[in-house]
């Protein structure tokens, strides 16, 4: 029998989007990871009845129910106060919390003072999970047959309970029935749909022992298989390596990743081979400059990028003739391949990427609509053009022409014989 995973998380500022919720991302990811999975989700505002109201609704479905947020020393955080009224049981002060905060003042110098010390004041009764890097302490106890545990909102407070108290915790409580097996591959330039309409049309017979789903995380795409059987366990490499196989060079990496750019993918490749790149960007404004020179190290492959918005800067930085720009435009195919070409001489980079494009909202013609780009890649004795028309908003259309921009010269750097029709994402 699965065990039945709530969430509820509480909090004024998840309500008016002052916040956004990342920690139900980590929760489920964490609890994923020991076969748990979390079927409902609620937030609340911060309203004492509401929340007292939903924790007893909750536990009467739930195995394990998980609160997040309102542990803190303000008014607004009831928490503690609403699960010891579904609990039926006083708030006291719980020896064990008071101790924490004398520590974790003592630590900073501090003097306890009366909303510190609410932080102190639990359900009667409660077991405490600790918290080595914030005030409030998390809480454990039992309603009826369900198990209730309470973290605090702060991410990076959640982040360590979770990895060194609640998972090995729930580890020892609810072992798997079955093990999960999970395989993730991470790509870039198919959409979903068209992976999905592509798996039904080339692997009509993916069997039913491994679940397969998509998570888009702009730019790239997660393919996740899991399995929850032995018959699943045995099939998976089988079929992930058909997977593979027939998404060819769209696959980046396989298994777990924290990698988030086509940077990420391009610039390892680059200090592998000892290759340097360059950039000359007009409608990205430096955003592929940016995304190269946030990974470590990166100053092994980058030395210069020019960021030339106006078309008097384009021939003044990288001597694009001014007769180009009169007669094709900025955004042209001859007006990018001038610009990588005078980029490569300036810099001396073994690779370059030029991009100019209308970024929009306003500025599109004809011939020419908002989301025309030209993109350049290639080195010294190959540089090639390709036009794509991006009609999504600005600092979407940046970020996919940066994705793509990267994404082919990796192909060039791995000597791909593929060719991607990225306009087919969707």
């Amino acid at each position: 029998m699965n065990t039945r995973v709530n969430l509820l998380l509480t909090g004024n500022e998840l309500m008016n989007g002052d916040v956004i919720d990342t920690n139900s991302i980590m929760f489920a990811e964490q609890l994923d990871g020991i076969g748990l999975n979390v079927r409902k989700k609620v937030t609340l505002a911060d309203d004492l009845a509401l929340l007292q109201s939903e924790i007893v609704n909750l536990s009467q479905e739930s195995d394990l129910l998980i609160i997040n947020g309102g542990l803190g020393p303000t008014i607004d955080d009831l928490t503690s106060q609403a699960l010891a009224q579904a609990c039926g049981v006083p708030v006291e002060l719980n020896p064990q919390a008071h101790a924490h905060l004398e520590v974790w003042a003592k630590r900073r110098s501090a003097q306890l003072n009366q909303p510190n010390l609410k932080q102190a004041y639990l359900p009667q009764g409660c077991d405490i999970i600790a918290n080595a890097t914030g005030s409030a302490v998390g809480i454990s106890i039992k309603l009826g047959q369900c198990l209730i545990l309470c973290t605090p909102g702060v991410p990076s407070e959640l982040a360590h309970m979770l990895k060194d108290e609640i998972i090995p915790q729930l580890q020892q409580l609810f072992p798997p029935v079955a093990r999960t097996n999970t395989h993730r591959l991470y790509t870039f330039g198919l959409g979903e749909s068209t992976l999905q309409a592509l798996l039904d049309e080339t692997l009509p017979n993916w069997p039913n022992e491994i679940a397969i789903g998509f998570r888009a995380a702009m730019p790239l795409l997660e393919i996740k298989l899991v399995t929850h059987c032995n018959k699943g366990k045995k099939l998976l490499i089988q079929w992930q390596e058909q997977l593979t196989h027939l998404l060819g060079d769209h696959v980046l990496s396989i298994g777990k990743s924290d990698k988030l750019t086509l940077a990420d993918y391009l610039v390892p490749l680059l200090v592998k081979e000892r290759k340097t790149i360059t950039v000359a960007e007009s409608c990205t404004g430096g955003l592929i400059a940016s995304q190269i020179t946030a990974i470590p190290g990166a100053s092994a492959a980058f030395e210069a990028g020019f960021v030339t918005y106006s078309n008097t800067m384009k021939s003044k930085m990288l001597d694009v003739p001014s007769a180009t720009l009169s007669r094709y435009g900025a955004v042209s195919e001859e007006t990018v391949l001038a610009m990588a070409a005078g980029a490569l001489e300036k810099s001396n980079a073994d690779y370059v990427i030029a991009v100019s494009g209308i970024a929009g909202p306003d500025g599109g013609t004809k011939d020419k609509p908002v989301g025309s780009v030209w993109v350049a890649w290639g080195n010294k004795h190959s540089l090639q053009a390709k036009y794509y028309c991006i009609p999504v908003a600005r600092q979407h259309f940046q970020q996919i022409v940066a994705a793509r921009s990267l994404d082919l010269i990796r192909r060039m750097v791995i000597n791909s014989e593929e060719c991607p029709n990225y306009n087919k994402v969707s």
